[in-house]
């Protein structure tokens, strides 16, 4: 009996010691594109922190004023313990260790990403930072982006006849209201203390953008006949196009898995002071010959503006489309 008492008791052990192994990890939190900087005050102070602030910190094209991409959230390592290791995105500089970047998923909360640079020298870890600046926004953008779409899944909007009349779904917000609908034409719109939210979809035949490798004028060419069309100003004859002082950024990207351009730059009303920034992508849907354009805009006077064109480009990277 004596063997079998001990193995009973033996897998008892190595059972408590599996579960205890795998440590249930509570939930990431923290604002939206709020970044956790984990360095020590005299490289934050120094030249390590100018490049994380001029790189990763960067401002956002497209917008009126200089907005940051990240609020960035400064913190010595010896603090780095307890709830303030929960932030969903992390960025932590290690000084005294061989030089290289390093990624992680959920170290300790879940969902979280966090990035680890190092090296021995200052210089050794702005080369990191430098080397590998698009790829650590990357992530982190990422990881935000689905924070921000299962937020948005908390009370999405399901009176429209998007779905039925192109083909596509997508998630936004219970807080918009459908502003103009036109045959497949539509502008929904989500009131803000400040002014306005605002996003067009519709589809265009596939021939109107030669694919190329920069159809800007085209696009710009599409939008402003868009908004002279069925964006109206606040007087007769005014209406949205787009603006000339501020060059258009365009770049090429997915949405529903498919080809897509993205143009970012600022809208202003003809003949009327009004403006904002946009975010425009284009489509490709082969199967049906066509492109499906997105659209957001805001119009917020004197107020950060970078958080609601962050909802639109969620929205517009939940679409998918129907077979």
């Amino acid at each position: 009996m004596k063997p079998i008492i001990i193995l009973i008791i033996s897998a008892v052990i190595l059972s408590g010691c599996n579960s205890n192994s795998k440590v249930a990890l509570s939930a990431s939190s923290g604002n939206i594109n709020n970044l956790s900087v984990v360095i020590d005050n005299n490289l934050w102070e120094g030249s390590v922190g100018d490049n994380i602030r001029s790189l990763i910190g960067a401002s956002l094209y497209g917008l009126p004023q200089d907005e940051p991409l990240f609020t960035l959230r400064q913190m010595p390592t010896s603090i780095f313990t307890g709830f303030v290791r929960k932030n969903r995105i992390v960025l932590k500089v290690v000084k005294g260790e061989e030089a290289g970047t390093q990624f992680y998923k959920d170290s300790y909360a879940k969902p979280q990403k966090m990035v680890v640079v190092s090296g021995f020298t200052n210089s050794e870890i702005i080369d990191q930072i430098k080397e590998n600046a698009d790829k650590i926004i990357s992530v982190f953008k990422f990881e935000e982006i689905k924070e921000k779409q299962r937020r948005i899944l908390k009370s999405i909007n399901k009176n429209n006849n998007i779905e039925t009349v192109l083909g596509v779904t997508m998630d936004f917000p219970s807080a918009y209201r459908v502003a103009k609908e036109e045959g497949d034409f539509f502008w929904l719109r989500r009131d803000i203390q400040t002014g306005t939210i605002n996003f067009l979809v519709y589809e265009i035949p596939l021939n109107q953008i030669r694919q190329k490798d920069n159809p800007i004028n085209e696009v710009i060419k599409l939008r402003d006949s868009i908004g002279k069309a069925h964006i109206p100003g606040p007087l007769e004859g005014t209406y949205m196009i787009t603006e000339e002082a501020y060059t258009p950024a365009i770049s090429k990207t997915l949405i529903g898995e498919r080809n897509a351009y993205e143009t970012r730059s600022t809208w202003q009303v003809k003949n009327a002071f009004m403006a904002g920034p946009f975010l425009n992508y284009v489509i490709k849907d082969e199967q049906k010959q066509r492109f499906v354009v997105f659209e957001g805009f805001v119009f917020a006077p004197s107020v950060g503006k970078r958080d609601y064109m962050f909802e639109l480009e969620a929205i517009a990277k939940s679409i998918k489309f129907k077979p």
